[in-house]
């Protein structure tokens, strides 16, 4: 299996430096800040990075699980809110909120849960977050 790699350059003190994040596939760079992460400025930050792969993570996992049980997603769309939040000394992420709309033919509600819910425990990301509470609001719509 490939191993992917990304990279990190933070320059200056905790609150006036900047820093900048590159995929190593080179899809995306960004900058991120003091300010971009603790406050509203413009930039990313590494909890906006980990909403992005969780939700891209479990939208695939969601497709494979429902094509494994026989159904054939339309769509799959899903997004994340990660909660960051100060305990103790430091700062820790302490909830992570999956919200998925799911547009897949023929399946019945209590079968569409239940594989979202699978997919949600099993999806490489959850499970490299799993000291994280992760909740999963998951919708079928037509």
């Amino acid at each position: 299996m490939p191993v992917r790699r990304a990279n990190a350059v933070w320059e200056g003190g905790i609150r006036d430096g900047e820093g900048r994040v590159a995929l190593g596939s080179g899809a995306f760079e960004g900058r991120y800040s003091f300010g971009s992460r603790f406050e509203e400025a413009t930039g990313t930050n590494p909890e906006e990075l980990i909403g992005a792969a969780h939700a891209g993570c479990f939208s695939m996992a969601f497709s494979g699980a429902l094509g494994r049980s026989g159904f054939q997603p339309r769509r799959i769309a899903t997004a994340a809110r990660v909660h960051i939040e100060k305990l103790g000394e430091g700062f820790s992420i302490t909830r992570i909120e999956l919200d998925c709309e799911a547009d897949v033919p023929g399946i019945e509600e209590a079968a569409f849960q239940e594989i979202a819910r699978k997919a949600k425990e099993t999806c490489p990301v959850s499970r490299a977050l799993a000291g994280t509470e992760i909740t999963l609001q998951a919708r079928l719509v037509a």
